[in-house]
């Protein structure tokens, strides 16, 4: 087994294991009360407190008109700290709720590189903003040494105030790298740009500015 890359870091709750992210985002139609999604939130979010294996979830909301954003939409992300977990809810009764009250969405997997807790980790307000950057890994560019920048990058970051998480996943299909980012405090939407594309040639910034029970 190969020594992990310098710098990498591994959530506190991990036990020094790898961590896999993961999300799927629903797209919702624009007349869509989003009341629904945050009841269902409020309602159902305690049942996975304890589940096996779950590092930490993020229910993002993005509401039509409100900051900017251009849609609907109901994105959690999940933070694993073992492969089994995330099978165990995958295929068990969590998914298959989703699969049956909004389809069966697409979901995306990062290998995790590495996850850093921020100052805003044990403040009394709960983290309100989450964002996912992704930036492509060009066919010329050393898988290595992309790790390496964006690990650095993590924890030059990781003391800023306001963060609640820091993650960095490596998406090896589709060859991109994505930091999520997460705390109480929004940022200006003129920050907010596209959903990643896995063909773009430059960065993408996707950002919910309503972020339930972490």
């Amino acid at each position: 087994m190969g020594a992990p890359p310098p710098g990498s870091s591994t959530s506190p709750r991990d036990g020094g294991r790898t961590v896999l992210a993961m999300q799927y985002v629903i797209r919702l139609p624009a007349d869509y009360d989003m009341g629904i999604i945050r009841h269902r939130v409020a309602t159902r979010a305690a049942a996975m407190d304890a589940f096996w294996g779950l590092g930490l979830k993020a229910y993002g909301i993005r509401e039509r008109s409100v900051d900017d954003a251009p849609v609907n939409e109901y994105a959690p992300f999940y933070l694993w700290t073992t492969l089994a977990g995330m099978n165990a809810f995958l295929w068990g009764e969590g998914f298959a709720g989703i699969c049956r009250d909004f389809g069966r969405p697409e979901v995306r997997q990062w290998a995790g590189a590495g996850v850093v807790a921020g100052p805003a980790r044990d403040a009394a307000a709960p983290p309100r903003l989450a964002t996912r950057h992704a930036e492509p890994v060009f066919p010329d560019a050393e898988p290595r040494a992309t790790v390496e920048a964006a690990l650095a990058t993590l924890a030059e970051r990781s003391s800023t105030p306001g963060v609640h998480t820091r993650a960095v996943g490596v998406d090896a299909r589709r060859w991109n790298s994505s930091i999520l980012r997460s705390g109480p405090t929004p940022r200006p939407p003129t920050q907010v740009r596209a959903t990643p594309s896995c063909t773009s040639p430059s960065p993408r910034s996707t950002r919910w500015d309503e972020l339930r029970g972490p």
